[in-house]
């Protein structure tokens, strides 16, 4: 009975010394913790970039619970030798806790050194086709890493389970047809994360493209692994699955360069004169910001039985700026041709037939 007591009591102590060098332990760490904090949030505001507000983001959640698993981890271990069951099944879900908390930690870091390397890339400058490049390639690659790193924490954290490890090994060995089936099923999504990776590499559409697809005009606005966010004009968002861009036909019109030709197409009488028209033209868009000074034509393109076609052919930067120029060229022309020519626009002419003679 004596016996007992003092390993009774051994225990206790063992087990009230453990935990109060835990808490003393997770004490120091969580006021060392506060004064980075505080350090960091003083530095954070007299940046405006993101990336200190990232760090704290890291250090404020992911790291402390990785500092508190580790400390768990070693006075557990001491503190429930006794009970071999319970501290074995204490310590298993620790290791999990502690292996996702450092995928955790590792898709924070690669959130942060994507963002400051994307923020180094300019695209609000006119000439911006390298940095919308680089910026596609960089938002692809992180959601690849990123998915990487969440499979390979998922893996680990079942592997450490022997039952799980068995029933795999098993499935493996004796169901080799069902392999088969679900390699098969899961075909589809790998040829999606393929033509992401493809896109990235390849890059047919960039951030930003200005493109037409399926009938709508919009700029790329998003690419993930397996979508792609199209902005149209108007608002809306058409979201099409990323292999879409590499087996359909659709419109680049930032391909190379953003510069771009756009058109008018007005239908007047035989009777204007083009020349005259012309010279307007040229008033018109020789001091307009919209214009790139390279082309501004007018050429008649067609002749119909009642009217000439007139194409009315303009330069732009980009294809905004160049939308705006011609809506703006187009209502002046009309308004021009109506004050000057107001007899000039299409009309059907129709001529009286007399009566025979009786």
């Amino acid at each position: 009975m004596q016996m007992f007591e003092n390993t009774y009591y051994i225990e206790l102590s063992r087990i009230l010394l453990s935990s109060g060098l835990f808490i003393a332990a997770l004490a120091i760490v969580y006021l060392l913790y506060k004064i980075i904090i505080r350090k960091l949030k003083a530095r954070a505001q007299r940046t405006k970039g993101l990336a200190d507000d990232m760090i704290i983001d890291l250090l404020k959640v992911p790291l402390l619970w990785l500092c508190f698993w580790i400390l768990f981890k070693i006075f557990s271990s001491y503190s429930f030798l006794s009970d071999v069951t319970f501290a074995e099944t204490l310590s298993h879900i620790n290791d999990i806790l502690l292996i996702l908390t450092v995928g955790w930690i590792l898709i924070k870091s690669v959130n942060i050194l994507f963002y400051r390397l994307q923020s180094k890339q300019d695209i609000s400058k006119e000439d911006n086709l390298n940095a919308r490049s680089n910026l596609t390639k960089m938002k692809i690659f992180e959601k690849i890493i990123v998915s990487i790193i969440s499979l390979i924490s998922v893996g680990v954290c079942l592997m450490t389970i022997d039952s799980v490890k068995s029933i795999g090994v098993s499935l493996l060995t004796s169901a080799g047809i069902a392999g088969i089936i679900v390699g098969f099923a899961a075909q589809k999504s790998i040829a999606t994360v393929l033509a992401g990776i493809q896109i990235a590499i390849t890059q047919p559409i960039r951030l930003d493209d200005v493109v037409i697809v399926e009938g709508e005009w919009g700029r790329i606005e998003e690419i993930t692994l397996t979508y792609v966010v199209v902005k149209i004009w108007d608002e809306r968002r058409l979201v099409l699955p990323i292999i879409y861009f590499l087996e359909k036909p659709f419109q680049n019109w930032t391909r190379n360069t953003s510069q771009i030709l756009g058109t008018i197409f007005l239908y007047v009488d035989y009777s204007l004169p083009v020349d005259d028209l012309r010279k307007q033209l040229q008033l018109y868009v020789k001091d307009n910001p919209r214009w790139d000074g390279r082309v501004a034509n007018i050429q008649v393109t067609d002749a119909k039985q009642n009217y000439k076609e007139l194409r009315v052919l303009l330069s732009g930067r980009d294809s905004s700026l160049n939308w705006d120029l011609r809506v703006e060229i187009r209502e002046k022309l009309l308004d021009y041709i109506n004050a000057n020519y107001p007899d000039s626009f299409v009309k059907i002419r129709l001529e009286s037939v007399g009566h025979p003679p009786a």
